[in-house]
C-alpha cells in the first residue's frame, strides 16, 4: 500500500491530536473535588487555620506600636515606654517566625499526604484498566500524567492552600485594621482593588489554557523518551538510521516545551506591571492626601498617618501575592483535570460484587458460544465459539494469523469481558470469580514475554514470593532453564536487563515459563510459548510440559504445528470461528483446513535455512 508521501510513516515522537478546548475558568463539580482531597486532614487544617489567624492579628499590631512610638514615646522621649513598645515589635517578629515554621511543616505533610493519595488512587485505578486501554494509550502519556502533571500540583498542593488562606486572612485583618485608624485614607488605599481583581481574572484565565497546552506538550517529549531511549527503541532507530530525525523531533517538542514555559511565565506580565505600578503609588498619594487633610485642620496624627502607610505595605503584599496564587490556582486546574480524566475512564473489565473465590479448583474449561469484537474493528474477532476442556485434558488452538487464537487466550483470563456467551471455569463464569482467584487458576505464559530489570530469582519470586530456592530450581528444571542459570557467574541472582536482554528470546521464554510453573495452576495457557524455542530445547521441555500437564489442563496457542500433536483435541479457527476439531490424526484423515496448515508447515520445515 502507498503511503502518503507528505507525511512520515516514522510515528515516534508524533504530536498528540489536539485535545478539545480547555474551559476558561474551573467548573465548580472540579473545584470541589479538588478540595474534598482535603478533607480527611481536617483536624490538622484546623490547627493550621488557627495559627494563620494568631498571625495575622499579630501582624497589625506592630503598626499600632509604631504609631506610639511615632506619637508619643519620641516626642515625650519616655525611654521605658519606647523600650516596651521596641520589644513589642521584636517579640510580634519572634512570635511570627515560629508560627510560620510550625505551619510550613504542618501544611507540608498534609500536601504530601494529599499528592501520595492522588498518586496512589491513579496508579491503583491505572492497574485495573482493561488490556484495551493500555493498548490505545502510550506509555509515555500514562507515565506523563503520574510525573509530569501530578508532580507539577505538589506546589500548588503542599503550599498554595496555607498561602491563599493565610494572605487572605492578612488582607482581611489589615483592611480592618485600616478602617479603624482612618476610614478615609483606607477606602482610597482600597480604590486598587477592582483593578487588580479585573486583571487577575483574565491573567489566570490564559495561564490555564497555556499550562493545558504545556502538559499535553510534556506528554508528548515524555512518550518519545520512553519509545526512543528504550532498548527496543535504540534497535529500532539505529537499524534503520532514523538517529538524526528522531533527535531533531525530540529538539523539536523540547523547543515547544520551552517556548510554552515561556509564556506561561510571562503571560500577564503587563497586566502585573499596571497592578505593581498601582500599588507603588499609592502610598504616595495617601501621603499627599494625609498632608490636604491635616492642612484642612481635620484630626490626623503623623503617626496614624505612618502607621496606615505602613499597613498599606502589609495589605498591598499579602494582595499581590494572594492575586497570584489565584493564577497559580486558577492554571493548576488544568493538571488536576488531566489526572481525574483518568481517574474518570471507567475500566472496561470490573470485578462484580460478590465475585467468588474458586475453592479445591479442577480445571474444567469451557468456551459457551463465545462473541467478541475489539471496539473500533470492523467485524468480531470470534463468532459463537463453543469449546470443552475438560480437567486435565489439553486442547490446541490452532489457524491462521488474525483467526481469533489469542483472543480466546485473552478472554479466558479476562484480559477483555465477552460480548455473548460465557468462558467458564468449573462451571464458574470468569467474570462471577475474584480477580486474585483467576489468577490463581489460570497461569499463562505469552510470546510477549516480559521480564523486570531484577534479578532471576527476582523475576521468578513475582508469581509466588514466598518460593524457596529449591523451589525456583525445581520449576526452572521443568521449564529447561536451569542448566542455563546455574552456569552463569552470579547464578539466579544475575540481573536480567531491561526487559530481559541479557538472554536469548528462547531463554527469556523460558524463564518466563519457571515463572508461571513456580505458581502451579490448575489451568495452564501457552500462547505461543515455544516460538522462540530452538528444535532440541522444543523437544525436551515438551517432554517436561508433558510431565507438567498431568492432572492439568493445559491450553496451547500454537503456529507451529509440530508442538500441538500429542493434544487431546485440537481446535482449528478461521476468521473467528472454529471449523474443524478433533485429534491429529482424526484431522489429518478428514483432509482438511488442518492437513493443509500441518503440510504448510512442513514444507517451511523443509527449506534451507
Amino acid at each position: 500500500m502507498r503511503g502518503d508521501p507528505g507525511r512520515d510513516p516514522f510515528r515516534l515522537g508524533r504530536t498528540a491530536p489536539a485535545d478539545p478546548a480547555e474551559p476558561d475558568r474551573p467548573r465548580r463539580g472540579e473545584v470541589q473535588r479538588v478540595l474534598r482531597l482535603f478533607r480527611p486532614h481536617l483536624p490538622t487544617l484546623s490547627v493550621v487555620g488557627a495559627l494563620i489567624a494568631v498571625s495575622a492579628v499579630a501582624g497589625v499590631a506592630s503598626p499600632f506600636l509604631l504609631r506610639e512610638i511615632v506619637d508619643v514615646a519620641l516626642p515625650e522621649r519616655d525611654l521605658p515606654l519606647l523600650a516596651w513598645l521596641a520589644t513589642g515589635l521584636i517579640g510580634i517578629a519572634a512570635v511570627g517566625t515560629v508560627l510560620d515554621v510550625v505551619q510550613g511543616l504542618l501544611t507540608t505533610r498534609v500536601g504530601q499526604a494529599v499528592m501520595h493519595g492522588l498518586r496512589t488512587a491513579l496508579y491503583a485505578h491505572l492497574q485495573r484498566m482493561s488490556l484495551g486501554f493500555f493498548a490505545r494509550t502510550r506509555t509515555g502519556e500514562v507515565q506523563s500524567r503520574i510525573a509530569n502533571d501530578i508532580g507539577a500540583m505538589q506546589t500548588v498542593v503542599t503550599s498554595t492552600g496555607a498561602d491563599l488562606v493565610q494572605n487572605l486572612a492578612t488582607v482581611v485583618v489589615t483592611a480592618v485594621a485600616m478602617l479603624a485608624l482612618d476610614w478615609r485614607l483606607a477606602l482610597f488605599s482600597f480604590c486598587v482593588l477592582p483593578l487588580s481583581v479585573w486583571l487577575n481574572r483574565r491573567v489566570g484565565r490564559l495561564r490555564r489554557r497555556i499550562t493545558a497546552q504545556r502538559q499535553r506538550q510534556l506528554a508528548e517529549m515524555s512518550a518519545t523518551v520512553e519509545e526512543t531511549l528504550s532498548i527496543s527503541g535504540i534497535l529500532l532507530t539505529r537499524t534503520t538510521g532514523r538517529t538524526p530525525e528522531v533527535v531533531e523531533r525530540f529538539t523539536r517538542q523540547s523547543d515547544g516545551v520551552a517556548r510554552l514555559e515561556v509564556g506561561s511565565e510571562m503571560a500577564g506580565r503587563w497586566q502585573w506591571s499596571v497592578i505593581t505600578l498601582t500599588m507603588a503609588a499609592v502610598p504616595a498619594l495617601t501621603y499627599l492626601l494625609g498632608g490636604w487633610v491635616r492642612g484642612t485642620g481635620t484630626a490626623l496624627s503623623i503617626g496614624t498617618l505612618v502607621a496606615l502607610v505602613t499597613l498599606q505595605g502589609q495589605l498591598f503584599r499579602p494582595l499581590g501575592a494572594l492575586l497570584r496564587i489565584v493564577v497559580r490556582l486558577h492554571a493548576s486546574m488544568a493538571l488536576f483535570t488531566r489526572v481525574f480524566e483518568y481517574l474518570d475512564t471507567p475500566p472496561e473489565v470490573v470485578e462484580r460484587p460478590g465475585a467468588r473465590e474458586l475453592a479445591d479448583p479442577r480445571g474444567h474449561v469451557e468456551f459457551r458460544d463465545v462473541s467478541f469484537a475489539y471496539p473500533g474493528a470492523g467485524g468480531p474477532s470470534v463468532a459463537g465459539v463453543s469449546l470443552d476442556v475438560p480437567a486435565g485434558t489439553s486442547l490446541a488452538i490452532v489457524g491462521a494469523t488474525g483467526s481469533g487464537k489469542t483472543t480466546l487466550g485473552y478472554l479466558l483470563s479476562r484480559l477483555y469481558d465477552v460480548d455473548s456467551g460465557a468462558v467458564t471455569v468449573d462451571g464458574v463464569d470468569v467474570r462471577d470469580l475474584t480477580a486474585r482467584s483467576l489468577s490463581d487458576v489460570v497461569g499463562v505464559v505469552t510470546q510477549e514475554t516480559f521480564l523486570l530489570h531484577a534479578s532471576v530469582a527476582d523475576n521468578l519470586r513475582f508469581a509466588r514470593p514466598g518460593a524457596t530456592d529449591e523451589e525456583l530450581r525445581r520449576a526452572a528444571r521443568t521449564a529447561q532453564v536451569d542448566d542455563v542459570l546455574s552456569a552463569l557467574p552470579q547464578g539466579y541472582d544475575t540481573v536480567v536487563g531491561e526487559r530481559g536482554y541479557r538472554f536469548s528470546g528462547g531463554e527469556k521464554q523460558r524463564i518466563a515459563l519457571a515463572r508461571t510453573v513456580l505458581r502451579d495452576p490448575p489451568v495452564l495457557l501457552l500462547d505461543e510459548a515455544t516460538s522462540a524455542l530452538d528444535t532440541r530445547t522444543e523437544r525436551a521441555m515438551a517432554d517436561a510440559l508433558a510431565r507438567l500437564s498431568s492432572g492439568r489442563t493445559t491450553i496451547t496457542i500454537a503456529h507451529r504445528l509440530s508442538t500441538v500433536r500429542h493434544a487431546d483435541q485440537i481446535a482449528v479457527l478461521e476468521h473467528g470461528r472454529v471449523v474443524e476439531r478433533g485429534s491429529h490424526d482424526e484431522l489429518l484423515a478428514a483432509g482438511g483446513r488442518y492437513a493443509a496448515l500441518v503440510a504448510a508447515d512442513e514444507a517451511r520445515a523443509d527449506l534451507p535455512g
